[in-house]
């Protein structure tokens, strides 16, 4: 394999990392832990949902407690909120916590709020500390790199959430015309990038225009926990490098999915066909199917899927397929 140029390597420097740290759906099994997932970009990471036995799995994933201060909520139900008080406890007496934010709908935060009691004690949750922020949709939190959005979800009760992290568009470098330019290597060129004009050694002044491409979106990392109705997602998560949605029923047993309020993986794989998503990752799964039951469902509909176990990893990036490896064994 040849290897990459400068300019291949800064296109790929930037990626999403999602991590699954528990997979099941309403109770753990021996395989899969209670609904939690890490997503980390360059120095941030953002905990979605904290199911019973989270901490365990960080631990048991190499990645510890270290930056772990935002957690999102997908909504309020107890399997995706109960060990928040572990967590919070843990992240108290042993790891110096500094900061803790919690994102959620109010019922959720209403809930995490009395856990947080028991943890602390009636009246004594460290609000210096512990950060109970109510969640609307639109962006949350942003960078230069980078938004997370949160978006309505259907799902039983209010104020259920999904997430989309967005890379912010960029304007490529063309590299052939800068050397038609004469413009040399190094800061002169990191600056015309970052979109700052740049006077060369002989004079001329070269605009960032000159050497850019037109504006391409960048990679997009969309997260739905619980979930029962996919139409209102179709736009969201259109173009989407990578979607992680539930698949908690088999379409044989759409009724129950129905009366729970969640959908089947035929559901999800329809869903990522309509909306051009590239990677379909499905979790929350029902412990009465085999995975590759799940999965068989969700290929005949759509190929480019798979079925998250605990502790997989997945890297995203606009320039390059997404990438999969377990954490299991670090």
């Amino acid at each position: 394999m040849r290897a990459a140029s400068h300019h291949q390597l800064d296109l790929y420097r930037f990626m999403f990392e999602l991590v699954f740290l528990g997979t099941s759906a309403s109770a753990p099994s021996v395989h899969r832990g209670l609904s939690s997932a890490l997503v980390m970009i360059n120095e941030h990471r953002f905990m979605i949902d904290c199911g019973e036995g989270t901490q365990r799995q960080l631990l048991r994933a190499g990645l510890g407690f270290r930056r772990l201060d935002k957690i999102l909520l997908t909504h309020g139900h107890l399997d995706h909120i109960l060990g928040l008080g572990g967590l919070a406890s843990t992240l108290g007496r042993w790891e110096a916590l500094d900061e803790l934010n919690i994102f959620g709908g109010a019922m959720a935060l209403a809930r995490v709020h009395m856990l947080m009691e028991v943890v602390f004690g009636p009246g004594q949750i460290p609000n210096t500390s512990v950060s109970l922020n109510l969640m609307e949709p639109g962006v949350i939190f942003e960078t230069g790199n980078f938004t997370l959005t949160a978006f309505p979800v259907r799902h039983r009760g209010p104020d259920c959430f999904g997430f989309l992290f967005e890379e912010r568009s960029r304007r490529p470098f063309l590299p052939e015309k800068a050397e038609a330019l004469g413009i040399p290597h190094g800061p002169v060129r990191r600056d015309l990038v970052a979109g700052i004009p740049a006077t060369l050694p002989d004079g001329r002044v070269i605009q960032p225009d000159e050497i850019l491409g037109e504006p391409q979106r960048g990679a997009k990392l969309i997260f739905v926990g619980d979930v029962s109705h996919t139409g209102p997602l179709h736009k969201v998560v259109e173009g989407a490098d990578l979607l992680a949605i539930e698949a908690t029923y088999l379409e044989a047993d759409k009724q129950l999915a129905r009366q729970h309020g969640h959908i089947t993986a035929t559901a999800a794989a329809r869903l990522a066909l309509n909306a051009g998503v590239r990677q379909l990752v499905l979790h929350h799964v029902s412990r009465r199917y085999t995975p590759q039951q799940i999965l068989d469902e969700a290929q005949a509909i759509f190929p480019d899927t798979v079925v998250a176990n605990d502790l997989d990893l997945f890297a995203v990036h606009k320039e390059k397929a997404v990438t999969m490896r377990s954490l299991k064994h670090r």
